[in-house]
């Protein structure tokens, strides 16, 4: 009987394949860096055949590096970065446009042009969403109309729509599956999150033929098996979730008022809200936070951006580093009377603000500003605007029956004891860091060892959930409110400059 469960990551900036046994243990993992392409300011694309041959060589990687075949392998659950937007012709299976990326921001003027013919209020009640170039519908309209042919060969059916996920499932199943689960279809813009339903309301607002979408599942479920070349064998693929769900999934947060953030490239922060959907008045999310035979669960979700992303830029395009887990130690040398703070608005901002022509910039710098002061300035913008979320989160979701003060934290920059102390100290809350910062994937994992029984139920699961860390607050009211008040006074300034 097979003994792993692999769980494909496919994100941002990376690709990996991390296999897990029955006791929640990683048997071996595998990564590739994930080039991105900036053909215009605010555009952010991906090549498609990236994308599926860094996740098939992972994944091949993977599990010869356990030492395992692909009849060990007992199921695949599958988690993508989301709302990223391919098309790809159904008789060749090749994309017809590069991937473009959650992060792109050419559909501004679209976006505009739908608030302008006042679409905004019933695209929010009906998927929880704000309108903004974020979300994928108004990506595939630019492709439909950019691309020569592709709107005729859109409505004749010759063209399929995929964020990756069904992408990765239509090439692993040979062509076979064309579908997604409800936390990824949650997030185009053309899902009706209440009646759990692709909306033709919507498909029409955003002129896209219902014919391009996937079936949509549950989170666990049965999602066909892979094309026996790719493996050796078939096996079965019976997970999936976008990954900030499966993240959440991860961490174990069932329970209403459970509440997780990941700081990956971009940090998202989620909070269960159990079977009802709040609506933000804060310009929150509302999404699916997952659905399991047939019973959906939401949560409350705050979106930044860039986190990780900063950090990357310094590396790449300032030079002033490295590698990221050097950020860290660097901001922890750094001269902390030197009072800079860095708004990484590199492709706008994200929740609460929503600013999609906002830009960059950094504020206080000094002939005594060096890379200790710019690392520390990175990482510092990323706890800032968790902050940012959480007072947004506390206003919509007050209940004293399930009030929640502590964090639980993954993705790479957890990792720094230095980053992970200051966000609790600018929360003013506890946060708490696992013992298995692959959450990721590890709620990919559990999604598809699930559907096999292979995995708990959630109660029992969430009992294997182990504690590597607790950060307490260690500075005063005064320092905290100061801190958080400069911030504020930037992002201020950022929003006029750019208004």
């Amino acid at each position: 009987m097979p003994k792993y469960v692999l769980a494909i990551d496919q994100g941002t900036t990376s690709t990996r394949a991390v296999i897990f046994d029955q006791n929640f243990s990683i048997i071996s993992l595998d990564q590739q860096e994930l080039q991105q392409f900036f053909p215009r300011s605010g555009w952010v694309e991906h090549d498609p055949d990236e994308i599926w041959n860094s996740t098939i060589e992972t994944a091949q990687k993977a599990i010869r590096k356990a030492n395992l075949t692909a009849q060990d392998v007992a199921s695949i659950g599958i988690t993508n970065q989301r709302e990223t937007t391919l098309v790809w012709s159904k008789k060749t299976g090749k994309a017809i446009h590069p991937a473009i990326v959650w992060q792109d921001r050419r559909t501004a003027e679209i976006c505009d042009f739908l608030k302008s013919k006042n679409f905004e209020p019933i695209i929010s009640q009906k998927t929880g969403l704000v309108l903004d170039p974020y979300f994928s519908a108004t990506k595939i309209a630019w492709i439909l109309d950019n691309v020569e042919d592709a709107r005729k060969n859109a409505v004749s059916g010759d063209l399929l729509f995929g964020t990756v996920d069904t992408f990765l499932l239509w090439r692993l199943t040979g062509g076979k599956i064309h579908a997604t689960d409800m936390t990824n279809a949650s997030r185009t813009s053309l899902f009706n999150i209440h009646a759990q339903s692709w909306d033709q309301e919507l498909l029409d607002i955003f002129n896209i033929p219902a014919i391009m979408l996937p079936t949509v599942k549950n989170c666990s479920d049965k999602f066909g098996t892979t094309d026996p070349s790719l493996f050796g064998c078939e096996i079965n693929i019976n997970g999936i979730a976008g990954d900030q769900q499966a993240a959440s999934i991860g961490q174990a947060c069932f329970n209403p008022g459970m509440l997780k953030s990941t700081y990956g490239t971009g940090c998202f922060a989620l909070l269960n809200t159990g079977k009802t959907s709040i609506n933000s008045n804060n310009k929150l999310l509302t999404t699916i936070a997952y659905s399991l035979e047939g019973e959906v669960t939401y949560a409350l979700e705050g979106s930044i951006f860039v986190a990780g992303a900063a950090v990357q830029w310094l590396r790449d395009s300032l030079g002033t580093l490295e590698n990221a887990a050097q950020s860290g130690i660097m901001a922890a040398n750094s001269n902390e009377f030197e009072e800079i703070y860095m708004v990484p608005a590199f492709t706008g901002l994200g929740a609460p603000y929503w600013a999609p022509q906002a830009r960059g910039a950094i504020f206080g710098l000094t002939r005594n500003t060096g890379p200790n002061e710019l690392a520390r300035a990175a990482l510092e913008a990323s706890c800032y605007q968790t902050r940012d979320l959480l007072e947004a989160m506390r206003q919509d979701f007050c209940s004293s029956k399930y009030a929640q003060t502590t964090l639980r934290v993954d993705g790479g920059m957890s990792a720094s004891d230095w980053t992970m102390q200051f966000l609790s100290d600018m929360l003013n809350s506890p946060v708490d860091r696992p013992k298995i910062l692959e959450t990721t994937a590890l709620g990919a994992a559990y999604l598809a060892g699930l559907f096999l029984d292979f995995y708990p139920r959630p109660p029992e699961f969430s009992k294997n959930w182990m504690l590597d860390r607790r950060f307490e607050p260690e500075i005063s009211t005064a320092q905290r409110e100061k801190k958080y008040a400069g911030w504020l006074a930037c992002v201020d300034q950022v929003l006029k400059v750019t208004s």
